[in-house]
């Protein structure tokens, strides 16, 4: 997903739901988001990535619920 503006559009949607994380490539071209906050406003977030309207072509999302582990400001793009 590299190149197309795909983590910058992830940032962007994550700070619309006040969430903090991160969005990094992989070597492979995933890319890896990372978020915490609200449970519905991840929600909303896995929603927008499963959307279509993304930058890039996404073929899969897998998502993982776990406990916030804390300590992260901002939503980077690594």
């Amino acid at each position: 997903m590299q190149g197309v503006g795909f983590r910058w559009w992830t940032r962007s949607k994550a700070l619309e739901l006040c969430l903090v994380g991160s969005a990094r490539n992989l070597p492979d071209g995933r890319v890896v988001v990372v978020a915490e906050g609200e449970r519905h406003s991840c929600g909303l977030l896995l929603d927008a990535l499963r959307s279509g309207s993304t930058p890039g072509s996404v073929d899969h999302v897998v998502e993982q619920w776990s406990a916030a582990r804390g300590g992260l400001q901002g939503f980077e793009e690594r």
